[in-house]
């Protein structure tokens, strides 16, 4: 008796998945959300602190990724056109909440970068904690421009304020996060000299 291999597919066609589930085909639909839902989840996660809220603007997101699906042209990366409807509708969640709070202030410095004398070990929830510490307006213009790229620009007009005040939110907001992670620095020196 011959013994035959089972072929299995190691590539989905991701053009094919996304043309069934404008057609309505909800196992493409399914396998869309199930690949790209935790990645989505986690965007909402920056922004939006209590995970049940998270989520619950995760699944909008879709409900829109889904709704608009046929305008997806296939230029540029479909995890990106997702990515940008999601941050859409974690802003829009904010702002529905009248949570963002923006003083116009000019008063920053051009300083890009953290300090580069930081040598404390940060593990992911750290880093999570210590960003969501931040007031939420520092808070959300430090992740559109430091973790999605997007510039004062379009941050100001996304959220809309002035480019200044996006450039002062980013500067106060790398500030603050200096401020605790030199803190964190701090404790684990005090930590390191008892232990």
């Amino acid at each position: 008796m011959k013994n035959f291999l089972k072929v299995i597919t190691l590539h989905i066609d991701e053009n094919k998945l996304i043309r069934n589930a404008i057609r309505g085909h909800r196992e493409s639909q399914q396998k869309l959300f199930q690949s790209y839902s935790p990645k989505m989840l986690s965007v909402c996660r920056y922004y939006i602190k209590d995970i049940h809220y998270a989520e619950d603007v995760m699944v909008g997101a879709f409900f829109k990724v889904f709704k608009h699906l046929e305008y997806y042209k296939g230029e540029g990366s479909f995890e990106g056109w997702i990515r940008k409807i999601t941050i859409r509708e974690c802003l829009t969640f904010l702002r529905d909440r009248k949570q963002f709070i923006f003083l116009e202030d000019n008063s920053y410095e051009s300083t890009n970068e953290l300090s580069e004398e930081m040598s404390i070990e940060l593990e992911v929830e750290d880093i999570q904690t210590l960003i969501d510490s931040l007031p939420l307006g520092y808070k959300t213009v430090f992740l559109m421009y430091a973790i999605e790229g997007y510039s004062h620009k379009e941050i100001a007009a996304y959220l809309k304020i002035t480019e200044s005040t996006s450039k002062s939110q980013l500067f106060k907001a790398r500030r603050l996060l200096q401020e605790q992670i030199n803190n964190l620095k701090i404790k684990d020196n005090e930590n390191k000299s008892f232990g």
